[in-house]
């Protein structure tokens, strides 16, 4: 009688034990810090590389290169770095040409338009376009980040990417610049928070050199990535 009293109760540990350990399980699932999973989130990207073809927007005071062509190069390597992540990114240009159909008058509004329709067919989370900057002034440097009013969360985007690539600038002995509002056609177009990326100064000299550096252009990605996920991980907190 004994024996089975014995077995009895080590049955009846076992179940509890096995019991407790699952609930333990379930909370520690509950209330486990959660990490945004672009992939399970299903989030889309659409980085627009801006001009393109007969606009090669400002060029580099000592190289001439244009700004089109490193526009794409960033986007291509920030593609990269998204897709790393887990996040579905779609490009409005993947090719140095424009989106215009002619280059006869009116190509420019033409091609904005066509980014437009791409974003709208794509329907992304959010909105990146690479630029390059230029200012009269040969002395001023850094990447600025534009926001727009049609969504709210643009501007706490901008901020976050001011952020991390004033860190970039930093290493490079340049002062931090802010994220700003600016009136632009891309930062209206869509209702998704949506930003302009200046990746830097092609009238300083020093940025030129920078952004024309495959190694540099990755590392203006990555920071890019990392904004993107710090954001998501910020609005699913």
């Amino acid at each position: 009688m004994r024996k089975i009293k014995k077995s009895v109760l080590a049955c009846c540990l076992a179940v509890s034990f096995t019991f407790m350990t699952a609930i333990g399980l379930c909370v520690g699932v509950l209330y486990a810090p959660q990490t945004v999973g672009a992939t399970d989130e299903g989030l889309k990207i659409v980085i627009d590389a801006g001009h393109g073809g007969i606009d090669g927007g400002v060029t580099g005071v000592q190289t001439g290169a244009k700004e089109s062509d490193l526009n794409l190069a960033i986007a291509f390597a920030l593609k990269q770095e998204l897709e790393k992540t887990g996040f579905t990114v779609a490009l409005t240009r993947k090719s140095q040409g424009g989106l215009y159909d002619t280059t006869e008058k009116g190509f420019k509004k033409r091609d904005m338009q066509k980014r437009k329709e791409i974003i709208e067919k794509e329907s992304p989370q959010m909105v990146l376009s690479i630029h390059q900057n230029f200012y009269p002034s040969h002395a001023t440097r850094g990447a600025q980040v534009f926001y727009g009013k049609r969504n709210a969360r643009s501007k706490t985007l901008a901020g976050i990417l001011q952020s991390n690539l004033n860190a970039v600038y930093q290493k490079q002995g340049v002062k931090n610049r802010k994220s700003t509002y600016g009136e632009y056609f891309m930062l209206e177009c869509y209702t998704a928070p949506s930003v302009i990326i200046e990746s830097g100064f092609l009238s300083n000299p020093q940025d030129e050199k920078l952004l024309l550096d495959e190694t540099f252009q990755k590392t203006l990605a990555k920071s890019i990535a990392d904004s993107v996920l710090a954001f998501f991980s910020e609005q699913t907190a």
